[in-house]
């Protein structure tokens, strides 16, 4: 399984990127999308999820600011990223296969390499 993911850049405070990330490898239609972030120093957080049934759910941060789709045809997600801010610099990292519990999301076993995103103020 591959995750290949695309998109990263340097932007200034207020813009805009949009990140894809393409699956091999495996049926990525049957199971959750998601992006993820780490900032230097900072822990991996959740971005935004895509279900394998379409669902999406943004992190409360990320709320009116990003958007995350998939083309299952593709097997890609995509994450649009508007308004960005300078605390938004991270490397995000596509994963595959996590699943939703009542404690929150796990992510799954297949992991890209990430992508960096840099805002500058």
């Amino acid at each position: 399984v591959q995750l290949q993911a695309s998109g990263g850049g340097s932007v200034q405070n207020g813009g805009s990127l949009t990140l894809s990330c393409t699956a091999s490898g495996i049926d990525a239609d049957n199971y959750a999308m998601a992006w993820y972030r780490q900032a230097p120093e900072k822990e991996r957080e959740l971005v935004a999820v895509s279900n394998a049934r379409g669902t999406t759910k943004v992190s409360d941060f990320a709320k009116g600011r990003f958007a995350i789709s998939r083309d299952n045809s593709k097997s890609t997600v995509a994450l649009q990223m508007d308004s960005l801010k300078p605390e938004d610099t991270a490397v995000y990292l596509c994963n595959v296969g996590g699943y939703w519990h009542r404690s929150g999301f796990t992510s799954g076993s297949y992991w890209g390499r990430g992508t960096l995103v840099t805002v500058s103020s």
